[in-house]
């Protein structure tokens, strides 16, 4: 996960497209059909354009990255966002943990982890660590929510790549190499970022990510194993049963 840090700084530029209001809109309807949450904690939270909206909606959210840059993006937006938009009805504490191995000392009402983040742990034991440590925050009755990208979209990323995009104020080249074995997948990114105090200049940023795919069934194992008395699964942002073609599967794993 450290290897955000360079990436922090056009993190939010390279994702202005990632479908957050969807992301957010499964959040709520997932709680109006498990019960409506007071705390909630946004596991993986990077520049916190999850985590900020739910506070503003009047949460008490708990934001939980590896990343300080991240969380330092996080928090000025934070602010911002109290400076543009008025008060807002709820909290956000930025916290720098591992997600293996996190805890606030308290339990809250639920934990939510979106963006193919548990995707980046890529050994089974850290699935289960991470796992386990949010079983043991959450309140009897609370919700985990989860999304991870399936092994068939690992597989197209690599039939399909190499991506490119060349914008005015940022361009990359983005490459995947797949192990078929570990179902597991490098990508390699070559970012040029256009460098606003210096004019026409460009920074140049190299980035490594690992993220490997998960049996569906040996996840519902793991979370049945660490204590979850009901565990449903999702895909696509819709509250359906995932299809075989799903893209991005959803769990919902109650306490």
């Amino acid at each position: 996960m450290e290897a955000y840090r360079q990436f922090a700084t056009v993190y939010d530029r390279l994702m202005a497209d990632m479908p957050y209001p969807e992301w957010l809109e499964f959040a709520q309807s997932c709680w109006q059909r498990y019960g409506t949450p007071r705390t909630v904690v946004d596991l993986g939270c990077g520049t916190g354009s999850i985590a900020i909206p739910l506070a503003r909606q009047g949460f008490q959210v708990y934001g939980i990255d590896l990343s300080s840059d991240m969380l330092t993006i996080g928090q000025s937006k934070w602010e911002d966002s109290a400076r543009s938009g008025g008060p807002a009805r709820g909290t956000v504490t930025w916290l720098q943990q591992d997600m293996t191995e996190w805890e606030l000392g308290e339990q809250v009402d639920s934990v939510i982890s979106f963006c193919d983040c548990v995707n980046y742990l890529t050994e089974e034991e850290d699935v289960v660590a991470a796992i386990e440590a949010t079983y043991r925050a959450l309140k009897p009755g609370g919700v985990f929510l989860f999304d991870v990208h399936s092994p068939d979209t690992l597989e197209r990323y690599a039939s399909e790549q190499p991506f490119v995009l060349d914008e005015p104020d940022v361009a990359y080249i983005w490459t995947c190499e797949l192990d078929e074995e570990r179902v597991e997948i490098e990508h390699q990114l070559t970012i040029f970022a256009r460098e606003e105090s210096k004019g026409s200049s460009f920074a140049r940023i190299e980035e490594t990510h690992v993220q490997r795919a998960y049996d569906a069934a040996w996840l519902r194992e793991v979370l049945i194993g660490a204590g979850f008395a009901q565990v449903e699964l999702f895909a696509d942002f819709k509250l359906e049963p995932a299809a075989d073609d799903a893209e991005r599967l959803f769990f919902a794993a109650v306490k």
